[in-house]
């Protein structure tokens, strides 16, 4: 229908002319209340937000020197972590000589992996960058 018909017919029924796809040919437009158009787009968008959830990165800090009783807490804070749906960076910073053996960081990361691989995969495998060796375990099966 021709733009001025349709403003036309807007204008008897007391209502406006709403452009809804602009990028469509011919473009579409729509007769409705303007404000009552907003409102009910943004109640769409409020809910749509609600209803999504963010998945965070969790961070697990170790030292090569962690002890076996500290590892099985940081396992506990993982997996606490995972269940509640977000992904964990298992971190192990070295100083010092320590940086000699990545193979101990290794073990440790492979301690955690262990203790939640029921729950959990290793999504990223152990990396040293600089002083630091991390992994990123995310919720799923292997």
């Amino acid at each position: 229908m021709p733009t001025e018909d349709a403003l036309r017919r807007a204008e008897e029924a007391g209502l406006d002319l709403i452009e809804v796809a602009a990028s469509a040919i011919p473009p579409v437009c729509r007769i409705a209340d303007l404000g009552r158009f907003r409102f009910e787009q943004d109640k769409r968008a409020r809910d749509a937000r609600k209803n999504q959830h963010v998945s965070e990165v969790k961070e697990v800090r170790l030292r090569p020197r962690t002890d076996e009783h500290d590892l099985q807490v940081r396992v506990r804070a993982a997996r606490r972590f995972l269940e509640d749906g977000h992904k964990v960076k298992v971190e192990v910073r070295f100083r010092g000589r320590e940086a000699s053996h990545p193979e101990v960081a290794r073990a440790q990361i492979a301690s955690i992996a262990a203790g939640v691989a029921d729950i959990a995969m290793v999504e990223r495998a152990p990396s040293l960058e600089g002083r630091t060796m991390f992994a990123i375990l995310a919720r799923g099966r292997a």
